[in-house]
C-alpha cells in the first residue's frame, strides 16, 4: 500500500481524499494556490505545498509544479479528484514516467474516452446504443446543414473535447445552424483549446441515467447501481438520487449489465462511470466519465462502499475485494449541490462565510471544506458543499433530506439552499416526475425575475 498520496485538487474532494487516506493509515501531501492558504485540506493533511497563484492555469493545472512537489514530497502516487486534471491523459502518463503510481485509469482509457468522437466509436464497438448523429467531427457548415436535414431537427452541436455543457448547442431549424455553429466552437476554443464539433439528435423528454463501476483492470468489473442526474441546470447537476424513481426493475439491470460488459471488455481500471440518455424505454449512450464523479455519494450511501478506498486500492495493485454478488443495495439517497451563487440569478456569489453549521442526523452527510471565517474565492467553481441524504425508501429521504435543509445555515454567501428548499415544495420532483429539461422550466420565473 501507499506511505503518501499526493492529492492534486482543492475543496470538498481533496477534503474526501484526505480521510479515505487517513482511515487507510496514508499520509497525505496538499497541493494549493495562494488563494487556497488556508484551506481545510491543507490544514490537515500532513504536508502542504504551494504550487503557484491563484488562476488555475498557475495552480491547479500546472502539471510540472505538480509533478516538482510531488517529487519534493517524496509522494508515492498522486490522486487527481475531479476536474482539473482528472481526466487529462498527458498528465496521468507523465505521473508514471516520474514512477509515482496516478490513482485513477490508464491514460490509454482516459485518451480514448476524452474524446467524444473516439469514444462514441469505441462505444459503438462494445454494443452500446448511440443517439444517431454525425460519425466524427463535422467540417464546414454546409456539411453541418446537411446532416442536420438527415437526422432531423432539432439537433444538438457538442464540442468533441467537451464536458460540463461548455461547447454545446441547440438548433432547432437551419436558420439557428450557423449561430449556433459559431457559438459551439468559440466556446470549445475557449475552454479547451479545441472547437471541432459534431452533431446529435435532440431528444426532447429524456433522462440522464449514469452506471457507477469499480474495475481492477484484472478482468474483474462490478457495477455499483444508477444514479439519476436529470435535474440540470444548462447542462451543469444541481441535484442527483440512486436509485433512478424513472426506471424499472428490468431496465436497471439491463442497462447495468451492459455498462459492466462494455467495462470489462475495455478491461477498465479503477472507478468510472458509463453515462445515458434514457427516453420512451430505449437507452443512448452519451460518454464515459473515466473519473470519480462529484455525485459518487450516493452510490457510496446505497452501498456502503468507499469508492476512493477502491481507487486507491486498484492503484496499488489490488484486485477487486467484492463480486457483484457482494454488493447489496439499500434504500435511497439524494445529493444536492450547494454552490456558491444567488439562488435566483445564479451569479457567484464569492467571500467570507461569517457563519456556518451543517445538518446532521441519522442519514444525513456533508462534503464540504467550508468552516466560519473561511473566505471562498472567486477563481474556481462554485460548489462548496455537498448534501447527501439516505433513507429506507424515496420518501423517507425526501423527508429527511427536507429536514436537513431546513437545518442547513451558510451566512456571508449566497447559495443555492433556498433553491433546493423550493424543489421540496414541486409536485413533479417529488413524484419523480421530470426531465434534464424540467429543472430550467421550473426556475425560469426566478431567472426572469
Amino acid at each position: 500500500m501507499f506511505e503518501k498520496v499526493l492529492i492534486a485538487n482543492r475543496g470538498e474532494i481533496a477534503l474526501r481524499i484526505h480521510r479515505a487516506c487517513r482511515e487507510m493509515g496514508i499520509r497525505t501531501v496538499a497541493v494549493h494556490s495562494t488563494a487556497d492558504a488556508n484551506a481545510m485540506h491543507v490544514r490537515l493533511a500532513d504536508e502542504s505545498v504551494c504550487i503557484g497563484p491563484p488562476p488555475a492555469r498557475g495552480s491547479y493545472l500546472n502539471i510540472p509544479a505538480i509533478l516538482t512537489a510531488a517529487t519534493i514530497s517524496g509522494a508515492d502516487a498522486i490522486h487527481p479528484g475531479i476536474g482539473f486534471l482528472a481526466e487529462n491523459a498527458r498528465f496521468a502518463a507523465m505521473v508514471e514516467e516520474h514512477d509515482i503510481v496516478f490513482i485513477g485509469p490508464t491514460p490509454e482509457h482516459i485518451a480514448l474516452m476524452g474524446d467524444k468522437i473516439s469514444a462514441k466509436q469505441a462505444a459503438k464497438s462494445l454494443g452500446l446504443p448511440l443517439v444517431p448523429g454525425s460519425e466524427g467531427a463535422i467540417g464546414d457548415d454546409a456539411e453541418a446543414i446537411r446532416l442536420a436535414g438527415e437526422i432531423g431537427y432539432p439537433v444538438l452541436i457538442k464540442a468533441t473535447a467537451g464536458g460540463g455543457g461548455k461547447g454545446m448547442k441547440v438548433a432547432q431549424s437551419p436558420a439557428d445552424m450557423v449561430q449556433a455553429l459559431a457559438l459551439a466552437r468559440a466556446e470549445s476554443k475557449a475552454n479547451f483549446g479545441n472547437d471541432a464539433v459534431y452533431i446529435e439528435k435532440y431528444l426532447t423528454h429524456p433522462r440522464h441515467i449514469e452506471v457507477q463501476l469499480l474495475g481492477d483492470g484484472q478482468g474483474h468489473v462490478v457495477h455499483l447501481g444508477e444514479r439519476d442526474c436529470s435535474l440540470q441546470r444548462r447542462h451543469q447537476k444541481l441535484v442527483e438520487e440512486a436509485p433512478s424513481p424513472g426506471l424499472n426493475r428490468t431496465e436497471r439491470a439491463m442497462i447495468a449489465a451492459r455498462a459492466v460488459d462494455a467495462a470489462r471488455r475495455l478491461d477498465y481500471r479503477s472507478a468510472g462511470t458509463i453515462e445515458f440518455l434514457f427516453e420512451d424505454g430505449e437507452f443512448f449512450f452519451i460518454e464515459m466519465n473515466t473519473r470519480l464523479q462529484v455525485e459518487h455519494t450516493i452510490s457510496e450511501m446505497i452501498t456502503g462502499i468507499d469508492l476512493v478506498r477502491e481507487q486507491i486500492r486498484i492503484a496499488a495493485g489490488a484486485p477487486l475485494g467484492m463480486t457483484q454478488e457482494d454488493i447489496v443495495f439499500t434504500g435511497h439517497a439524494v445529493e444536492c449541490r450547494v454552490n456558491a451563487e444567488n439562488p435566483d440569478t445564479f451569479r457567484p456569489s464569492p467571500g467570507t462565510v461569517a457563519d456556518y453549521h451543517a445538518p446532521g442526523g441519522l442519514g444525513v452527510r456533508v462534503d464540504s471544506a467550508l468552516y466560519a471565517g473561511y473566505a471562498v474565492p472567486p477563481h474556481y467553481d462554485s460548489l462548496i458543499a455537498k448534501l447527501i441524504v439516505h433513507g429506507g425508501t424515496r420518501n423517507e429521504c425526501l423527508m429527511r433530506l427536507r429536514r436537513a435543509l431546513e437545518e442547513f445555515v451558510v451566512g456571508g454567501v449566497e447559495t443555492t439552499i433556498p433553491l433546493h428548499r423550493r424543489l421540496m415544495g414541486a409536485p413533479n420532483f417529488l413524484n419523480g416526475d421530470y426531465d434534464i429539461h424540467w429543472l430550467e422550466r421550473f426556475i425560469a420565473p426566478s431567472e426572469q425575475a
